[in-house]
């Protein structure tokens, strides 16, 4: 069997989140180990939708999965970034979760809205940051339905 590769580029904005966490320097956080050594926060990608599914996922990742000085990547796909009406409702979306990601496990957000099929761009975003885990919730679709 043979893997196609798809190089296509794709259209994406970045979203202007509110500063939570005052700027001290330019450097990346790092946190002491038991061994006296520093290590860098892991970043962690979460796709995320208008669905309670995708916010259960969310709510998840930031209890059981985040740590202090973790990167969240929050991604959503939409159909067009033309659509301003859409656009402006997930920037208002992103903005609450950033704001929760930070009240609860104190760790920064980045976020990003992508054009396209939802499937092939959390694949591609996987591929670009390298995350310690992806995390996304489900259709709705249990183990009895399949």
């Amino acid at each position: 069997m043979e893997t196609l590769m798809e190089d296509e580029e794709y259209n994406w904005k970045e979203v202007k989140l509110p500063i939570l966490i005052p700027k001290v320097g330019t450097e990346e956080p790092e946190l002491e180990r038991e061994t006296g050594g520093r290590r860098r926060g892991r970043d962690i990608l979460i796709a995320i939708d208008h669905g309670p599914n995708s916010k259960h996922a969310f709510d998840w990742a930031i209890v059981h999965l985040c740590r202090l000085a973790d990167t969240l990547h929050l991604v959503h796909a939409v159909s067009s970034l033309q659509n301003h009406i859409v656009y402006d409702t997930t920037q208002v979306l992103i903005e609450k979760l950033a704001v929760e990601a930070f009240q609860v496990a104190m760790v920064k957000t980045v976020a990003r809205v992508v054009e396209g099929d939802a499937g092939k761009i959390i694949c591609k975003e996987a591929d670009r940051l390298k995350p310690a885990a992806v995390v996304m919730g489900t259709r709705g679709r249990s183990l009895m339905k399949r």
